[in-house]
This record gives C-alpha cells, sequence and structure tokens, in this order.
C-alpha cells in the first residue's frame, strides 16, 4: 500500500490544473539549502512531495519524490504558492548557528591589536629552486629524498631575520599539487614567485600568479639562477610583463630581485624587500584571545594519533584547550615548532603540530579553539553527521562501476563508462591532490565517482565498500594488510597502490585508450613481525621476527611497513636463524633480519617480501 501510495504521488494530475493545498505558508523568509529533492523542500513550505511534483510536471519538469531539485525548480514553486525563499549552501545555515557557539566577538577590539609576522608563502615551477631558497633561509638541508624529486606536503617554518620573524610556507612545486598550492596562498600575506633565470615563466609560474591574485595578496618575484650561463634577464621581464607583472626597473611597481639560491646570492636582499612589503602592508592581530587559524596538513601518525600542522591566524593556542578543527575535535595535547620543539603556546603567524585530535582534519579546514570541550565536541560532531549524510547522497548517485582494464571497452560500445573509485593515502595533502588530479581526467565518455576517500591504511573494511560498489582500489604510499588483501583476492577487487602520482595518472589515460600497460603485479612471498631489536656493534639494528605467512628469503625485495604504510623499500643483507646464516625461513619459524641501510626498528613493525609477475590480461 505505501509503494502504491508513493507511486500515485509521482504522477501528474491530468484532470485539472494544479492547485496549491489550502495550508498557509510561513511567514518571513523560508531558508532551504541546495540540492535537496521535493520530498525535503515541500514541508518547508508546509506542503508535500506531491503538490511539488503535480506543480512541476504541468510546468514540463519531469521529476520524482526523491530527485535532487534545481535551483529554478525550487523558485519556481516558491513563486506559484507566494514563499519568501532563500536558498543557501547545504549546511551554510547550520554552520551559521555552530559558529556562534564560539562566543569570540570581542577577540577583534582593534586596542588589542598589535604587529604579527607576516606569512610568505613560496611558489613558482616544479625545479625553479623553491626548497632550496627555504633551505638556504633555514641553513638546514632538507632539499633531497623525496618521491618524484618534489616536495609533496606543505612544510611551515619560522625564521628570524636581523630580530624580525617571518613566517614561510614551501608549497609543493608541480602542476598536479594545484589545489595544496592554492590552499596555501589563501592563507597568505605576501608571496614569492621563484622564476629560473634559465627557464623563464612555464605553467605553474601563471597558475601561480592566478592564486596570488585570487587571494588579493602582494607578489614579490624572485629570479633565481642568474649565475647560470643561460641566465636571460631581460627575456624573462618581458614574459612576466606579459601576465601584468611589470618590474620597478621597467617603470612598474612589481618587485624583482636577481638572486642565486644555490650560491647564496640575494638571498638577504630578497628578505630585506619581504620585510618592507610587510611594513607597508600593516599586518596586526590579536596575541591574546581564543586562537583561530587552518589547518596547513593533516595526517595518522602511528603512536602519536592524529596530528595536524596548523598556522595561528589570531590569538593564541595554548596545550591544554579545547579544539575544532573542520569535523575533528579535541583538546591539545601537545604542540611541536617546526624545530621539532615541544612547546606550551603558540601565537599569530606560528606554525605548529598539534596533537590530541580524535580524527585526522582536512587540510585547509580552519580551526578553533573553544571555551569548553563540550562546545568543541558539538561542533565536531555536528559537522561530523552533515559531511556523512553529504557523503551518503553522493553514494546514492552512483552508477554502476567498470573495472580499469575495462573502460575502452565500455568507450567502444557507445557507452559513457563510470569508474568508481574508494581512494585511500597517507596524509590528508595527498588525498586532496590525486583526488584533484583524476577528476582533471575525467571526459564526456568517461566519469569518476569517489565512493570513498580517507587517510590511512587499505583495510577490510575497504575492501567490502570496493566490493559492494565495484570500485578500483588505489592506494597511494600505503598499502593493505595481509588480511585485506587476502579478502581483495576472494572478493575479486582490483587494488592499485602507488607512490609517485604520474604513475597512477597515466595509468588510468591509458586505460581510457585502450593501450593500458602490461600490469606487474607484486606477489607477497613473505610476511613477518618484528617482535624484538637487537643493536649489533658495527652491524647496527637487527630486527628479530616471527614468520607470520610464506618464506622470508636472503636477498629478495622487502618493504617496511608500519600501520599499512610504507616507510622504506629495499632489500635483505643478512638473514639467521639463531646465530646461523640461513637462505630462507619459513612460517612459523623466528629469524634475525638485517636490512642493507634502515634502522628505525621498532617492535609490530612489518617486513614484506616480494617479487613482480605481470599478469595476464583475459
Amino acid at each position: 500500500a505505501r509503494r502504491r501510495r508513493d507511486f500515485d504521488e509521482m504522477q501528474p494530475n491530468y484532470n485539472s490544473s494544479y492547485t496549491a493545498t489550502n495550508a498557509p505558508v510561513p511567514e518571513g523568509t523560508i531558508i532551504v539549502e541546495r540540492g535537496v529533492s521535493a520530498q525535503e523542500f515541500a514541508p518547508k513550505l508546509n506542503r508535500t512531495a506531491a503538490d511539488v511534483i503535480r506543480f512541476l510536471l504541468q510546468n514540463g519538469e519531469m521529476v520524482t519524490a526523491t530527485m535532487t531539485l534545481t535551483d529554478e525548480q525550487m523558485e519556481l514553486f516558491a513563486l506559484e504558492v507566494n514563499a519568501d525563499l532563500l536558498l543557501v549552501e547545504p549546511g551554510q545555515q547550520e554552520e551559521l548557528e555552530l559558529q556562534a557557539l564560539f562566543d569570540d566577538s570581542d577577540d577583534d577590539d582593534e586596542s588589542l591589536q598589535v604587529p604579527r609576522a607576516p606569512v610568505i608563502t613560496v611558489m613558482g615551477h616544479v625545479d625553479h629552486g623553491k626548497t632550496t631558497l627555504l633551505d638556504k633561509i633555514r641553513k638546514a638541508n632538507v632539499v633531497a629524498g623525496e618521491a618524484g624529486g618534489i616536495t609533496q606536503h606543505i612544510g611551515a617554518y619560522k625564521v628570524d631575520v636581523d630580530g624580525r620573524e617571518i613566517t614561510f610556507l614551501d608549497t609543493p612545486g608541480h602542476a598536479a599539487f594545484t589545489k595544496m598550492r592554492a590552499r596555501g596562498a589563501q592563507v597568505t600575506d605576501i608571496v614569492v614567485l621563484m622564476v629560473a633565470a634559465d627557464d623563464g615563466v612555464m605553467p605553474q609560474t601563471i597558475e601561480a600568479i592566478n592564486h596570488a591574485r585570487a587571494a588579493e595578496v602582494p607578489i614579490v618575484v624572485a629570479l633565481n639562477k642568474i649565475d647560470k650561463e643561460n641566465a636571460d634577464v631581460q627575456r624573462v621581464l618581458s614574459e612576466l610583463s606579459e601576465h601584468g607583472l611589470i618590474a620597478e626597473s621597467w617603470g612598474g611597481d612589481t618587485i624583482v630581485v636577481e638572486m642565486s639560491a644555490q650560491q647564496n646570492l640575494g638571498i638577504d636582499d630578497l628578505l630585506e624587500q619581504l620585510a618592507a612589503v610587510a611594513e607597508v602592508e600593516e599586518l596586526t592581530a590579536n596575541p591574546t584571545g581564543r586562537a583561530k587559524g587552518v589547518v596547513l596538513e593533516a595526517n595518522l601518525d602511528v603512536g602519536r594519533g592524529p596530528v595536524a600542522t596548523i598556522l595561528v591566524d589570531k590569538g593564541e593556542l595554548k596545550v591544554g584547550d579545547p579544539i575544532v578543527a573542520g569535523a575533528a575535535w579535541g583538546r591539545v595535547r601537545a604542540m611541536i615548532n617546526d624545530k621539532g620543539e615541544q612547546v606550551k603556546t603558540a601565537g599569530p603567524s606560528t606554525p605548529v603540530q598539534v596533537l590530541g585530535l580524535q580524527s585526522v582534519p582536512n587540510a585547509g579546514d580552519e580551526f578553533r579553539s573553544s571555551l569548553t570541550e563540550k562546545t568543541a565536541r558539538t561542533v565536531g560532531e555536528a559537522r561530523e553527521q552533515r559531511y556523512r549524510l553529504k557523503a551518503q547522497r553522493g553514494d546514492a548517485r552512483l552508477s554502476t562501476g567498470v573495472k580499469l582494464e575495462d573502460i575502452f571497452n565500455s568507450i567502444q560500445a557507445g557507452e559513457v563508462a563510470t569508474l568508481n573509485i574508494v581512494l585511500k593515502a597517507d596524509v590528508q595533502g595527498s588525498l586532496e591532490a590525486v583526488t584533484e588530479s583524476l577528476r582533471r581526467l575525467e571526459r564526456e565518455e568517461v566519469k569518476l565517482a569517489f565512493v570513498h576517500r580517507a587517510v590511512g591504511a587499505i583495510t577490510e573494511n575497504d575492501i567490502s565498500l570496493a566490493a559492494t560498489t565495484n570500485a578500483t582500489l588505489i592506494g597511494f604510499n600505503v598499502r593493505p594488510d595481509r588480511k585485506a588483501r587476502d579478502m581483495a583476492a576472494s572478493e575479486g577487487v582490483e587494488i592499485r597502490t602507488y607512490e609517485i602520482i604520474y604513475k597512477l595518472l597515466e595509468d588510468i589515460e591509458r586505460a581510457m585508450v585502450g593501450m593500458l600497460a602490461p600490469e606487474y603485479e607484486e606477489v607477497v612471498t613473505g610476511e613477518a613481525e618484528v617482535r624484538e631489536v637487537f643493536r649489533v656493534p658495527r652491524i647496527g639494528g637487527i630486527a628479530g621476527c616471527y614468520v607470520l605467512s610464506g618464506q622470508i628469503t636472503r636477498g629478495s625485495k622487502v618493504r617496511f611497513l608500519r600501520d599499512g604504510t610504507i616507510i622504506w623499500k629495499g632489500a635483505i643483507t643478512s638473514l639467521k636463524r639463531f646465530k646461523d646464516d640461513a637462505r630462507e625461513v619459513r612460517e612459523g619459524f623466528e629469524c634475525g633480519i638485517g636490512l642493507s641501510d634502515f634502522q628505525d626498528l621498532k617492535p609490530g613493525d612489518i617486513i614484506e617480501t616480494f617479487e613482480e609477475r605481470e599478469i595476464a590480461r583475459v
């Protein structure tokens, strides 16, 4: 009977013209969130879903009770029933109510404002010298060692320059990380645009200019690598002028500093210019109120739990303060500055790592401290519920997905192929960057649908979700544990893991044109758990292990996992049973394992040996 009634509600009334229910429309402005269905929209105007459906059908709009209504459809119906309608973004009204709980209106008192350190974002094309510049300023070598040769996570550093403090943000330098770079620009006061004198203006240079303009912040150009033989300063100045950056030497108002970060030339001049620009900007903040700022990066750390790198915008954050960042909430358990030191307080323009949140916030989330932990919890849980409902709505619209290797066949058949994806990554910044990069690959005939995105190792829950939605499971710098791997094999779930984003994008693009490269499966041949760590003079750390499955063979390829995240890859250099050398050790036995150049061994870590085998395509 209920199904019949629902069906009848969706039918147009062909026998008479539309007549609205006689119930009075609520007085005043009626606030409705965008993206609601007739079932959700109608009661707010004191009407039934059937009223909305019949009216829209008579106006040529084919809708059902559960379909999402457009702004025009809702406004048309509101006009018909003389309702004063205000459409807002999903969660906007609730968010305003949540913000009122903080009650920090006094924190903007002009009399309490004092000068603060400028926040400088260094932007530009990959390999144009951003990290080298920051390295020279900090006098610390942090340039080498990133996968793909680029800085993959935003770093924040506070430095002292002749008694003046300056905070630097180092945004990733490649096009794939545009979203992370844009987020960096939104929290900055001044942008340093790094341009190599031998390369000139490149695509990422133009993107950086656009981000800086969107954030309405001044740009100081650092013309780097002037010591190179093929450096051409005038050519670069000409290219910059084409994008509206006219140097002072050319009669414009853009400060251009010629320098060589590698040779330590011109860096002092750049810092002086930044200090001068900051002085003109008259940057101030109240250092005494409750803290407010932005999350730059966040990840789930083994042993420490959720860790968020934040930048305080105003107020003072103290250890013990209740805090909410996006949907994450908690009490500040510890704060660590950019030098690795524990601190008790953090004021305006100060970047710190915060421990004590109960979940991992999103990079770019606003954080605020509150009077009580109850307020923080109320706000966090309300947002979490809203995000969950929004995700469920998105999941309801998922189409039946196709496997990666079947995309081309679907395209050839003239069908729109939907690739459902479950995405897991090591940190929030990577998660956002990979998502944004994948979305750019969408075409008319290939759509991407993200069933689930989260930080952390690939779990059995992820496998279950991927199996239910026929999704491809992608791991970026994370891997499945043994149980998840076994479950994936039994459920037929495809897991693809990557450490460099361009390999992932290349696979998707190849699949779209039916040229998916031969796939090599990393077959786990053995798995051992570190039970104890022994320190041997002149040799270093030896992992005392118990072989959980398969066999461990000397010389085999190995990866080292901590809580499902790969932290090292290499080879086994020594394998012992008691004091004797062994060629292999089988499941159920103990052994001592020496790794080529890895010493950060901890009980509970997992050592996986593997070999690569080509997968036959069927």
